[in-house]
C-alpha cells in the first residue's frame, strides 16, 4: 500500500524531489514517521481586526495568533490507524514565541483518492486539499472546500467569506540539505491573514503508531 500523498498525487508523486518523496512517504506499510526540526524566520498576520479570530481558533488549535522571528518549531508526521479504520497522518506544528508553545493540530486521510485535512484538536474541520507538483519537484498545496462538524448533529459548508484559502509550497533545498517551507492564508474580500516561511530538518524514525499526545481529541466520521 502507497502512502495517502502517493496515492493522490499517482504517477506525479515521483517527480518529488527523492527527499520530498521520503518525507510525504509516510504511512503504515513504510513504517516510519517523519519528525521535523527548525526554525520559522517570520511568523506574521493581517491586520489588527483578525487577532480575535486567530486567538478563538487558537482554543482548538486550529490557528496560529502568535507573530515573531526566527521562532523554533517542530512538526510531526505519524502514520497511525484511527478508531474508524481509516490510515491516518498526524500534521503537528508547535510553535515557540513565548514560554507558553502555540500549536496548530492537523491529521490527514485519503477520501476518494484525495487528501482530507481534519483540523484541530476535535477534528472540527474538515478540508479538501489539492495537490500540485511543480517542476523543480516541490509540492504545492492548496485548500478548498471547507466543513465544519460538532457533536452527531451540527454539520454544514463553511463559508469562504468567513475563512481563508490556504496556499503552502515546500520544497527541499539539496544545497543546504533542509526543507524549506512558505505558507499563506487568504481571503477572498478580506486579503492576507496569516503565513510563515522557514526551514527545518528530518528524521525519519521507525513507526506505525502516533503517540498519544499527536491525536486528536475525537475522530470525525464525516468527510
Amino acid at each position: 500500500m502507497t502512502s495517502i500523498f502517493e496515492e493522490a498525487l499517482g504517477d506525479d508523486f515521483a517527480r518529488l524531489s527523492p527527499m520530498m518523496r521520503k518525507r510525504f512517504g509516510v504511512g503504515l506499510d513504510a513504517g516510519y514517521a517523519c519528525v521535523g526540526t527548525g526554525v520559522m524566520s517570520r511568523i506574521r498576520r493581517g491586520p489588527w481586526w483578525v487577532v480575535p479570530f486567530l486567538y478563538v481558533g487558537r482554543l482548538r488549535n486550529i490557528l496560529i495568533p502568535d507573530v515573531g522571528e526566527n521562532v523554533p518549531f517542530t512538526i510531526e508526521n505519524y502514520p497511525y490507524r484511527d478508531p474508524l479504520g481509516r490510515e491516518t497522518v498526524t500534521f503537528v506544528r508547535e510553535y515557540r514565541v513565548r514560554r507558553r508553545p502555540s500549536r496548530f493540530d492537523a491529521t490527514m486521510i485519503l477520501s476518494d483518492g484525495r487528501v482530507l485535512d481534519y483540523l484541530g484538536t476535535h477534528q472540527h474541520l474538515a478540508v479538501d486539499l489539492d495537490l500540485r507538483v511543480g517542476d523543480d519537484g516541490s509540492l504545492h498545496l492548496e485548500s478548498g472546500a471547507q466543513r465544519f462538524y460538532e457533536g452527531r448533529l451540527i454539520g454544514f459548508r463553511f463559508p469562504m467569506l468567513f475563512s481563508g484559502r490556504a496556499r503552502l509550497h515546500e520544497w527541499y533545498d539539496e544545497e543546504a540539505e533542509v526543507y524549506r517551507i512558505e505558507l499563506e492564508v487568504r481571503n477572498a474580500v478580506f486579503g492576507f491573514l496569516f503565513g510563515y516561511a522557514g526551514e527545518f530538518r528530518c528524521d525519519f524514525p521507525e513507526a506505525t503508531d502516533a503517540p498519544a499526545r499527536l491525536k486528536p481529541v475525537r475522530h470525525e466520521s464525516r468527510v
